[in-house]
């Protein structure tokens, strides 16, 4: 906020009672006209509504509009290029090279846009291990914004915490300024860009607040494997016996939603390392889609878009009865709730959990060929890992419509992962053994048919199949081996339809089934192509075998 007639606002009294000594000098940011300083969640909602940011919902979330970004910019995400990370890079469509001395411009033009206004800044942590934890300092123009940060990742825990932090990553989100293609050699005027060497991530021209999330996780996925830790897209949650589950998989499949269980404890939602002392979450919040949020089917979530503290970016309310509605896509299907992680009733305080026991592998078939259900051998776990088959849905980037897309991945998460994807599969496959995990694949995409015939496969069918995987019910149960990709389906399953089970019983025509799943074996083939080279021949092999179709 610019300021300009000095206005009072509502915490300005407290702004820097709670301000690190490490200052935001250190960034090169002077001239300033205030500093709000790690201000908590209700005074964030003053300034917040002060500024004009957002309005209060009638069940007190506060509601927030991103502006023309309502989806991650994937296409314009950049790592600066220089010599200390230059060779770890994998560089190409999701990791895209901007030079130093661009970085440089781009980053003083910023410094003197923000001389004059007011900032607001969150020091806190990512990882929940602390022998693996960053201190970041998240610097932004919106309140909302600060308090995105603060609910989502974790925090000191006194105030001296707070006046001797110094941070060891910065992100600084100037979401009203604008790049200039034509000097900065960009692609258009938003650029999220990361520089390894001065440890700080630029991020302009868009308020899509997750575009904070995941720049720091790209930055976790950088850092951990050369710590021997793997980085992963998934959420966690753990049993009564400690027996930890993962669940990766891309935004639409299900992972906040499945890992969500009353019946077990909530490791997190998205983002964790796995070091050789177990599982630990990156955040210490919840950045869920709540586009046709069901309280029948999804109680735990849906309940917390009916409470003070949570972020309701993008979701439409009454303006007059302040009523969300959280089934209207009139902004965009990417409708997102933040809230602190202890908002779901059984959250693990401690935001770690022992090695897991069984690995998820979420895939959104919209071709409606998956099995809904299937057990993987290491190589064939490896192989889908750095597959990620599944489907976008619902605007999750920029320039996605409605109807689901095919894609492949890599490592589930292919814009956040900074080295070769053979470096986080070979690094999973070695826990994977060294700890004796069973690895699944779930179809929570359609059945019956591709998207516009079939119907998405019921959370209730899913979740009678996970509780099965997950209890050991599936361990004695009779399989058949899949045709085309050669894993091991189960024929029964507690409170699951046979005719479930059997995806080529549930269409139309058996015929019409097995020549979309050859074409969309093929298109699994194609795609290794790119990773084959550096891959071991089992692992190549590991895919499907479009030949035994004919069989």
């Amino acid at each position: 906020m610019n300021n300009l007639l000095y206005i009072v606002t509502p915490a300005e009294k407290q702004a820097e009672q709670l301000k690190s000594e490490y200052d935001l000098a250190n960034h090169g940011l002077v001239n300033l006209r205030k500093v709000y300083w790690n201000l908590p969640g209700e005074a964030l909602y003053e300034e917040a509504i002060f500024r004009n940011e957002g309005r209060i919902a009638r069940s007190g979330s506060l509601v927030l509009n991103s502006g023309k970004h309502t989806a991650r910019s994937a296409q314009d995400k950049y790592i600066v290029y220089e010599t200390s990370t230059e060779n770890n890079i994998w560089w190409g469509e999701y990791n895209r090279p901007m030079a130093e001395d661009k970085f440089a411009e781009l980053y003083s033009r910023v410094q003197g846009y923000l001389q004059g206004r007011d900032l607001f800044v969150q020091d806190c942590f990512v990882g929940a291990d602390e022998e693996y934890r960053l201190p970041v300092r998240i610097i932004t123009e919106l309140a909302w914004h600060s308090l995105f940060a603060r609910n989502m990742f974790i925090l000191p825990k006194s105030s001296e915490e707070y006046k001797y932090f110094v941070p060891e990553f910065t992100v600084m989100v100037a979401s009203n300024f604008q790049a200039v293609p034509a000097i900065d050699g960009t692609r258009s005027s938003t650029v999220i860009s990361l520089n390894f060497a001065q440890n700080m991530a630029l991020i302009v021209d868009s308020a899509y607040s997750g575009e904070i999330k995941k720049s720091l996780f790209t930055v976790m996925n950088y850092l951990m494997p050369l710590e021997g830790v793997m980085s992963m897209h998934c959420s966690a949650n753990t049993g009564p016996e400690n027996d930890t589950a993962l669940f990766f998989g891309l935004s639409g499949t299900g992972k906040t939603t499945l890992s969500a269980d009353p019946e077990r404890g909530l490791i997190g939602d998205d983002e964790h390392g796995w070091s050789d002392r177990g599982i630990f979450n990156y955040e210490g919040g919840c950045y869920a889609k709540v586009i046709r949020l069901s309280e029948e089917s999804e109680p735990q979530i849906y309940a917390t878009t009916r409470r003070f503290g949570t972020i309701l970016e993008n979701v439409i309310f009454d303006p007059v009865t302040r009523q969300i509605d959280l089934d209207d896509e009139e902004i965009t299907e990417n409708t997102r709730a933040s809230y602190p992680l202890d908002f779901i009733e059984n959250a693990v305080e401690s935001k770690m959990g022992g090695h897991p026991k069984n690995i998820i592998f979420l895939t959104c078939d919209a071709q409606g060929v998956m099995p809904p259900i299937a057990r993987l051998d290491p190589e064939q776990a490896m192989y889908h890992f750095i597959s990620g088959y599944t489907s976008k849905v619902g605007g999750t980037e920029v320039g996605l419509g409605e109807e689901p897309e095919i894609t492949f991945s890599a490592c589930f998460g292919a814009p956040f992962m900074v080295h070769h994807p053979i470096v986080y599969a070979e690094l999973l496959k070695r826990k994977i053994i060294r700890y004796e995990v069973k690895c699944w694949l779930v179809n929570t995409g359609w059945v019956g048919g591709p998207y516009g015939i079939g119907k998405r496969i019921s959370i209730r069918h899913t979740r009678a199949l996970l509780n099965a995987a997950l209890e050991g019910k599936l361990e004695d149960v009779e399989y058949y081996t899949d045709p085309i990709f050669g894993f091991k389906v189960p024929k029964s399953c507690p409170g699951v339809p046979e005719s479930v089970l059997y995806p080529a019983s549930s269409w139309p025509s058996e015929e019409k089934y097995y020549d979309r799943y050859r074409q969309l074996a093929s298109r699994f083939i194609n795609n290794f192509r790119k990773y084959a080279t550096v891959c071991p021949p089992e692992l190549v092999q590991a895919g499907p075998d479009v030949t035994k179709i004919a069989n």
